[in-house]
């Protein structure tokens, strides 16, 4: 008999397929005394010898997929396999203790972490603390028999069921065979989400128990705009399913109509229609669905497909590809918002009570720590921009200072540029992300100094409702049409436009339907969104006249005490 959830709708579509836990098995284990101890170290190299096999596909995968830098961690996964030193140690444990594999194996490289994670002085070894860690979890796996997950080896269609998605797990999920994922946690903003609506597929988060509720192999369907999974569902149901696919399938080829044409609305009044990207991969997904520029390149990908900090030329190839495949259409470029829930292996940031609210984005740029790293992506953004229409915007801005100090280094970087003979664009405007509270009311001052502002709704959201919004408890606050967001939004753009700049957004307010009315009524210049839901926006914007859209976004600021109300509102304007 099926059984039915609910969740959090996250990503538009339809799916029918099994089930692949990507769920971490239970890798504990009790300490034994052995007495055949040739048995023991065989299963150490039977061990050995599948986790090699495994990783040399991992590899290749990784090498087809990510390309050949970042593919080159598994080679260190593997020369960690291969040390006599380290595996010496384990075999000899082994022998001299009398102890089963799994307990040689995890005294041995404790220790081995132990020593590595202690050499504050040498990055370089501190990585490699990392790399033992990940290959004695494989080697573990194997000795107990259960299945270490990862994404990238999926070759068959599935449906993902996971406890949460991280964004590294997000960019290994190959669309060719993840028809949808379905996770415990989550919201509609949290980075897997976002992710799944780049990649196109459908999902549904903040199920609360669909880990424990379904096995691997399971049949399950997925409605991403219902927020419906079912789980073992019947053959009606399937036929049901595969229908609602049909037909959502049929409104995407209708709305592809529209990809070569301008957006306007009704009257005749031009918005630009941007999309948000992760990787130079999302192209495709920009230009196929008729993007008029890139609203917000997250950079931070770079970084965490790394298995190092990039390199200037690592990173000149990757803006000089987004820049060239725009064809001359604005590329907004967000400088690396690492930290909060971003984490990257090779940079030690200190422990936190609220990472947040601390360390990240723009504060770590600034910072001694970051400045080098910093300064480096600038000098790659200015070397291509060249190749396109280049605009930067810093994350993570709480003061005109801040500004101001990035806005200096870049001078400084541009400068040493010129002086080298190098060519860099003099069109690039720099322009700041509010997703701050404290930037969103002094906006009217930053305005004097920036090229352009981009609002972050959902940083902004959370932080003005102080309610985190991967929270269930207090989701109930994360509220896009709260009126006082919606003064803030407005207090954004009038500013922008009273010294003649332009405000974008990309949040996921800027392709939320409910919101598009109000923000065409305020005046919002541009809206960058997730791909796929340019299309639908430019669909409804040339239903809306923006005469009566700024009658309802001025009653939804100024009459309005509710979200409940605006959306009456919106419904009530827009039939």
């Amino acid at each position: 008999m099926s059984d039915t959830l609910k969740g959090i709708a996250a990503s538009d579509g339809v799916a029918v397929a099994k089930a692949y836990m990507l769920v971490q098995p239970d890798l504990s284990f009790n300490k034994k005394s052995v007495t055949d101890t040739d048995s023991e170290l065989k299963r150490l190299d039977d061990a050995l010898t599948q986790s090699v096999s495994e990783l040399q596909v991992i590899r290749n995968k990784a090498a087809e997929n990510l390309g050949e830098e970042e593919a080159q961690v598994f080679d260190a996964h593997m020369m960690v396999l291969s040390d006599p030193e380290l595996i010496g140690q384990i075999k000899e444990n082994i022998k001299t203790k009398a102890v089963n594999a799994e307990s040689a194996l995890k005294e041995v490289t404790d220790s081995f972490i132990v020593i590595f994670e202690g050499m504050e002085d040498n990055p370089y070894m501190q990585e490699r603390a990392a790399d033992i860690k990940d290959v004695t979890k494989r080697v573990l796996a194997h000795l107990l028999g259960v299945t270490l997950p990862n994404p990238a080896m999926i070759n068959e269609q599935v449906i993902v069921v996971a406890h949460d998605l991280t964004p590294s797990d997000t960019a290994q999920l190959d669309g060719k065979f993840v028809q949808a994922f379905v996770t415990d946690v989550g919201g509609r903003t949290s980075h897997s989400a976002i992710m799944a609506r780049s990649l196109e597929i459908p999902a549904i988060v903040g199920t609360r128990e669909i880990t424990q509720k379904v096995t691997a192999g399971q049949m399950l369907a997925v409605d991403g705009a219902a927020g419906v999974v079912i789980i073992e569902p019947t053959e009606d149901e399937i036929s049901s399913f595969k229908e609602k696919k049909s037909v959502f399938v049929a409104q995407k080829i209708e709305l592809e109509k529209l990809k070569n044409t301008e957006t306007l609305t009704q009257d005749g009044v031009h918005f630009e229609l941007a999309a948000n990207i992760g990787t130079p991969k999302d192209l495709d997904g920009v230009i196929n669905n008729g993007a008029e520029a890139i609203g917000l390149y997250r950079t931070e990908f770079l970084y965490m497909d790394s298995p190092d900090f990039p390199t200037e030329e690592a990173q000149f190839k990757a803006y000089k590809a987004v820049l060239e495949g725009m064809e001359g259409k604005p590329v907004v470029v967000r400088t690396m918002d690492i930290g909060g829930d971003k984490k990257l292996p090779y940079l030690t940031l200190p422990e936190e009570m609220n990472p947040f609210l601390g360390y990240r984005a723009l504060r770590i740029s600034l910072s001694d720590l970051g400045e080098g790293m910093f300064r480096t992506q600038l000098r790659a953004l200015l070397r291509a921009s060249v190749f396109g229409h280049l605009r930067i915007m810093f994350p993570m801005v709480a003061t005109v200072g801040e500004f101001k100090n990035a806005k200096a280094i870049f001078d400084e970087e541009k400068a040493k540029l010129v002086a080298e003979k190098i060519d860099v664009a003099d069109d690039i405007q720099l322009g700041i992300m509010i997703e701050i509270p404290a930037a969103a009311v002094l906006a009217d001052k930053f305005a004097k100094h920036v090229d352009f502002f981009s609002i972050g709704t959902n940083d902004l959201i959370q932080y003005t409702m102080a309610a985190d919004r991967m929270n269930e408890e207090v989701s109930y606050l994360y509220q896009p049409y709260n009126p006082s967001i919606l003064r803030l939004i407005k207090h954004v753009i009038d500013s922008a436009h009273a010294e003649g700049k332009w405000a974008g957004m990309c949040g996921e307010m800027a392709g939320d339907q409910m919101a598009v009315p109000i923000l065409v009524g305020l005046g919002l210049d541009e809206f960058s969104m997730s791909a796929t839901s340019v299309l639908k926006t430019r669909s409804l914007m040339s239903r809306l006249d923006t005469k009566k859209m700024a009658e309802l976004a001025n009653k939804a600021v100024n009459d309005c005490d509710t979200l409940e109300e605006v959306v009456a509102l919106v419904n009530e304007y827009v039939k």
